[in-house]
This record gives C-alpha cells, sequence and structure tokens, in this order.
C-alpha cells in the first residue's frame, strides 16, 4: 500500500491509501484533487475515512460520492450526514490494504476519531507535528488525554496529520523548550523539506515525544516555562497542558 499527500487549501493533506487498482482517502475536505488523482491513476474509489466534523475535512465528500458511492466512515458522536458507518472507540474498520483500530481522540472537536493500522495512524487535526490542534467544542481535558492515549502508541508509528503546521509549531517548542536539541535538529531538518516544497508530514512518534511540548507536559522545563506564562504553579500535567495551548493560542 501506498500513501499519497494530495495538497488542498493552503496547508491541508488529504491522505490517498493506494493498493493495487483502489484507493481509500483520509478526510477529503475538497473533491477536486483527489477525482484528479483517480482519474488520471486510473484508480477506483473504494472508501472514504473522516475524523471529524470541520469543513476542510468533509467538504470534498459528496462530490465524491456523485462520482462513486461507497462507504464513508465517521465518528459515530459527530453531526455528518455523509457518513454510512459511523465508528467508534475499538471498532475496525477493513479498507483495501489495511485493517484499522478506531480510537476514539476528542479534544479538538468532542467526537473526533483516529485509525491506526501498525504503523500507522491517521489523526486528523489532534497531534500535528510538534504541536496539537486547537480546542473547539471538545474540552483541554479530553484533548490532553487524546495525547496521552496517542503517545502510548509504538515509536516507529508513523503519524499523519492534515495539516502542514510543523515549523511554526517548532517555533513554539523552541520558545517552550529553549535548551531541547532534538527540537533544533527537527527544525533544521524540516526546513530544508519545506524549501524543497516536500511535506514533513508523516512523522514517527518516538521523535514527536522528544520534540513536542505538548506530550512533554512532565518535563521540568515544560512545567517551568508553561507557570511562567500562567503566572502561578500548576498542578499536574493537565493544567500544565492547558497552559500551553492557552500560549499557543496567543504565539
Amino acid at each position: 500500500m501506498q500513501i499519497i499527500p494530495l495538497p488542498a487549501f493552503r496547508d491541508n493533506y488529504i491522505w490517498l491509501l493506494r493498493h493495487g487498482a483502489t484507493a481509500t482517502v483520509v478526510d477529503p475536505g475538497d473533491a477536486a484533487p483527489v477525482l484528479r488523482y483517480l482519474a488520471d491513476e486510473g484508480l477506483t474509489l473504494a472508501a472514504i475515512l473522516i475524523t471529524h466534523h470541520h469543513s476542510d475535512h468533509v467538504g470534498g465528500v459528496d462530490a465524491l460520492l456523485a462520482a462513486h458511492p461507497v462507504p464513508v466512515y465517521g465518528p459515530a458522536r459527530e453531526d455528518i450526514a455523509s457518513i454510512t458507518r459511523r465508528v467508534g472507540d475499538g471498532d475496525q474498520v477493513s479498507v483495501p490494504g489495511a485493517e484499522f483500530q478506531v480510537i476514539d481522540v476528542p479534544g479538538h472537536t468532542a467526537g473526533h476519531v483516529a485509525y491506526y493500522a501498525a504503523p500507522i495512524l491517521f489523526c486528523g487535526d489532534t497531534l500535528f507535528a510538534a504541536g496539537c490542534g486547537r480546542i473547539f467544542d471538545g474540552t483541554p481535558t479530553q484533548l490532553h488525554a487524546s495525547l496521552e492515549r496517542l503517545a502510548e502508541l509504538p515509536g516507529d508509528t508513523q503519524v499523519y496529520c492534515t495539516h502542514e503546521y510543523t515549523l511554526s509549531n517548532l517555533a513554539f517548542a523552541a520558545a517552550v523548550e529553549p535548551n531541547n536539541s532534538a527540537i533544533a535538529e527537527r527544525m533544521a531538518l524540516c526546513q530544508t523539506l519545506r524549501a524543497d516544497e516536500r511535506p514533513t508530514v508523516p512523522f514517527r512518534l518516538d521523535g514527536e515525544r522528544r520534540s513536542n511540548p505538548f506530550l512533554r507536559t512532565r518535563e521540568e522545563e515544560v512545567i517551568r516555562q508553561a507557570e511562567a506564562q500562567a503566572g502561578h504553579a500548576l498542578n499536574g500535567p493537565e493544567a500544565v497542558f492547558t497552559a500551553l495551548r492557552e500560549w499557543k493560542n496567543r504565539f
């Protein structure tokens, strides 16, 4: 199975899973790049996976279904009319070339899900390279718990998020941990990738644990910087996470 990034809008990635003559797409906010790739490569669409309800993730679904009536898997706890098969934590989703486990990862939105088939994780807008999603209709408690859960996956997990936010996220990470060499090394690598117009995604989870402040809420320097921003002591990793997320919102 090949995984192809289809750029969309300003900084989205629609992920296309190519298996033989079939394809599955993840979070198709725009139908045009998907339809173009399918036509150019002579592929048949087999399924659509959705992580959450935001328009830049579902906006292209109806147009795709008009041309390719296929199953649409998506979060059971979100109101998305185009979903034909609602899924939640622990469910299995079979598409050509892969068998995914559904993981509930609320926080960015209240019903957000991810799809995991070792070593591949499609996490939507929950976990980004060196960052995490903003909180819309979820809560800080939910998003922190979701990130903690994803951080427990094997270190060789290849994380496919849906936005190219890496350089700005690394700039924030460097502000949180200016002495973290893993952040500086990653920044240099990602700057090279972007200068060549190459994606910084996917990324390995073990590298994420070393450079993403939202996964490092137990580290002394992260706690100290979060407390400085909050202006008071913080009681535990969730409070540190919440302070970091508020800081990032202003960054």
